[in-house]
């Protein structure tokens, strides 16, 4: 069975277009089952209908004609139950609709499987048999098995034929397409992929009408690669072995005109561009090769994609190069990339950037949390979104809801640029009373920090009202370098920042890489690197790597006293007693060198990060070890809810407003206050509106966010009353799911005269 599942699901993936490829799977499951028809049908949300998409043994001009209502028929029975449904006699059960265009009254037997795609129904298969019989175990195995591997392959069929603006058909006028909201905010610009890769697995096909330039485009790709694969053989001149030489001659000869050549111009004949004609001849090649019993035969596949993606580089080329240049890039650019890093997002051009959109990545991976910061919308997560389609489109990014649509008509355009303009309005109403303390109307003040990391002094600079630096991401300048930096690096970094402000509290984390924080100089390599090795359990088993980082920041704070430092990711009372004892190693050889220049070097405030869950429950021994802690909402939640915050397949799941996290931290302030040691929260969830009320209806009086959100929260805080917060609490706890905390505390914000901040993400 497996093997005739991945020889059809291959063979369905080969054919352009969603309709042919349902066409042909309808025929291939019908031959493979010998069974009388197979028919699938696609859900039509807008219209509430299961439409009959491809059949092969139905009447086929009833394609796209017989639309079944969700509630109708044995079709829409499947639908509802979201299950197999196996009957040998369908006339006679009592859900079954006669729909004479298909002519099927011959057809007695009936089995039909939901296709399903996180959680969402796409649409129904079936199989239909003239005699009067119930469908086998095997065969409605086969079929279920059949209908979980199509729906991806549906799911991202629907996805480019949405983006492609050739497409012949979209699914919605709009061409809109929801991936998860990153960061907050609206934009309208244009995309720019930088750096991007072409390659055949991500492209999509695409029709011409110009065949004779198609043609030309593809000779002058194929002779540009002749040149390159004959230097790159000649380079490496006799040191070939002569398995690497037949690579090369199969090369040369793939490049031949009578080889791919002839067919590839063929398929131009037929109406295909250059690139879609080459796609098209070499995955035809590429599952031949692969579904030999021969491994050295199976490896040629691979040879063949590599050359072909080679040919498709000069390919794009020619007319679709990559922007990479800061001239080149518009004033109102949204970054695309598959995985947006820091690295990309620091050497992006000052200005010009106006959203970003990530194929890969939640709303918590670390890319999202580093826009937030910016102020710039984030959309996360798009799936199987090629970024060819994107590349130079007008793009609609609007961060709270997820949703980025591509080049908006011009009545919706017009929606769009209204939606940005109020939410801009919004924003001056909210500068215009920066300078206000954070206090409440009833007169509880509260102190809010700066989550800083990027470029601290501006992001300081930028929110003066701010207490200080409640979480300063050391890992980042770590990351923006190609080695480890010196300590006299580290030292002058966290020296400017120090000194900058002497007056305000410096909250500085010790390395916290790994997860999604990657050095690319430092690769660690793990099946589960969430659970793996990171943050202090890295550093602890680099010393080397801990004491230089420390002794920059005890440098960095001779004659200040401001100087906090915040352990990430500890889980024992071990890791804190043993970072203590290099911090206390590291204290007193730079207390020797500033006496020796007649300077003070005070001690500084040493916190531990609670993020992960087990800490929780030994508060009462870790507050006699250190001064302060600092709470990881981000973290905690994922790990509370064993939710990869960065994995978009369950990004629905991940949410810092379930009932059992709010009673997490809830006991954390508890614990806190009876321990009487200080305690900030420096996750996401305090720089949303909602987020950052709960915490403070539970006793919380220190919030550190992004720089961008202080403000905002600012104002909200001098525009509620504690009193009416804490009345809220116990209905905020009791309840049983995050959209339930979401709507009370809205329905608040509504009352309150704050519901534009409703829409804003809170």
């Amino acid at each position: 069975m497996l093997t005739t599942l991945k020889r059809i699901v291959q063979e369905v993936n080969q054919i352009p277009g969603l309709e042919p490829a349902l066409a042909r799977l309808a025929m291939l499951v019908r031959e493979t089952m010998k069974v009388d028809s197979c028919s699938i049908y696609l859900a039509d949300y807008k219209n509430q209908v299961l439409v009959l998409k491809a059949t092969d043994g139905l009447d086929k001009t009833a394609i796209n004609q017989v639309k079944i209502g969700f509630n109708e028929g044995l079709i829409g029975l499947v639908g509802q139950r979201e299950e197999p449904l196996n009957i040998e006699n369908a006339p006679l059960h009592p859900r079954f609709k006669h729909y004479p265009e298909v002519n099927e009254d011959a057809f007695f037997a009936f089995i039909g499987t939901p296709i399903i795609h996180q959680r969402k129904l796409l649409g129904v298969m079936s199989m239909q048999q003239k005699s009067i019989r119930r469908f086998s175990e095997d065969e409605e195995a086969f079929l279920v098995t059949l209908a979980t591997q199509i729906g991806l392959e549906i799911a991202n069929a629907e996805i480019r034929g949405v983006l492609d603006v050739n497409s012949e058909t979209t699914i919605d006028t709009h061409k809109s397409i929801n991936g998860v909201p990153g960061a907050p905010g609206l934009a309208l610009g244009q995309a720019v992929v930088l750096n991007m890769k072409h390659e055949l697995s991500q492209l999509i096909v695409r029709k011409t009408t110009d065949q004779q330039k198609e043609v030309e485009r593809y000779r002058q790709a194929v002779e540009l690669t002749r040149t390159q694969v004959a230097s790159l053989s000649d380079n490496l001149g006799d040191s070939l072995p002569e398995d690497v030489k037949a690579i090369f001659q199969l090369y040369e000869q793939l490049l031949d005109a009578n080889s791919l050549g002839r067919e590839v111009e063929q398929k131009i004949r037929e109406c295909w561009d250059a690139a879609s004609s080459l796609k098209l001849v070499v995955d035809s090649y590429a599952a031949r090769f692969a579904a030999m019993e021969d491994p050295y035969m199976q490896e040629r596949a691979v040879d063949i994609i590599d050359l072909s993606n080679r040919i498709l580089h000069n390919i794009m080329n020619g007319s679709g190069s990559p922007i990479n240049t800061d001239t080149n890039i518009p004033q109102n650019a949204i970054l695309v990339a598959r995985e947006v890093s820091a690295p990309m997002l620091a050497e992006f051009p000052a200005g010009k950037l106006k959203a970003i959109v990530s194929i890969q990545g939640s709303n918590n991976s670390h890319a999202a949390i580093l826009a937030r910061a910016m102020g710039v919308p984030a959309v996360m997560g798009l799936g199987g979104v090629p970024l060819s389609l994107l590349n130079h489109q007008e793009l609609f990014v609007d961060g709270y809801s997820g949703q980025v649509v591509l080049a908006p008509e011009e009545y919706a355009r017009t929606e769009f640029l209204q939606l940005i303009a109020e939410e801009e309005a919004l924003h001056q109403r909210i500068e215009s009373e920066a300078e206000q303390p954070a206090k409440t109307e009833d007169g509880c003040e509260m102190t809010l920090l700066v989550n800083a990391g990027l470029s601290a002094n501006l992001e300081m600079e930028q929110n003066k009202q701010g207490a200080g630096v409640g979480l300063y991401r050391t890992e980042i300048p770590f990351m923006l370098r190609e080695r480890f930096p010196s300590e006299q690096e580290q030292f002058e970094l966290y020296h400017s920042l120090l000194s900058a402000h002497p007056d305000k509290e410096m909250t500085m984390r010790t390395l916290d890489v790994g997860g999604d924080k990657p050095l690319s100089y430092f690769p660690i390599s793990e099946e589960n690197p969430f659970l793996g090795w990171r943050g202090i359990r890295l550093t602890l088993d680099h010393p080397e790597i801990f004491l230089v980082q420390v002794r920059a920041m005890l440098r960095a704070s001779i004659g200040l006293t401001n100087l906090h430092i915040l352990l990430p990711m500890v889980s024992t009372i071990s890791e804190i007693d043993e970072a203590n004892r290099l911090i206390k190693q590291a204290f007193h050889e730079v207390k020797e060198e500033a006496v020796k220049t007649n300077k003070v070097l005070f001690k500084p405030a040493i916190g531990v990060m609670l993020e992960v869950p087990a800490v929780i429950f030994q508060l009462e021994q870790i507050a006699k070890k250190v001064d302060f802690f600092s709470v990881g909402t981000n973290d905690l939640t994922q790990y509370l809810l064993a939710v990869d915050r960065n994995n978009s397949r369950v990004a629905q799941l991940y949410s810092s407003y379930h009932p059992s996290v709010l009673i997490a931290l809830n006991q954390i302030v508890q614990t806190s206050n009876f321990c009487k040691i200080p305690v900030t929260v420096c996750g996401e969830l305090a720089g949303e509106p909602s987020g950052a009320l709960i915490l403070i209806a539970m006793g919380y009086r220190k919030l550190s966010m992004n720089a961008h959100s202080l403000r905002k929260i600012n104002w909200v805080i001098r525009n509620v009353a504690i009193c009416e917060l804490e009345a809220l609490l116990p209905q905020i706890l009791s309840c049983s799911g995050p959209d339930q905390v979401k709507e009370i505390v809205d329905q608040y914000l509504e009352i309150r005269g704050l519901g534009g901040l409703v829409r804003a993400g809170s």
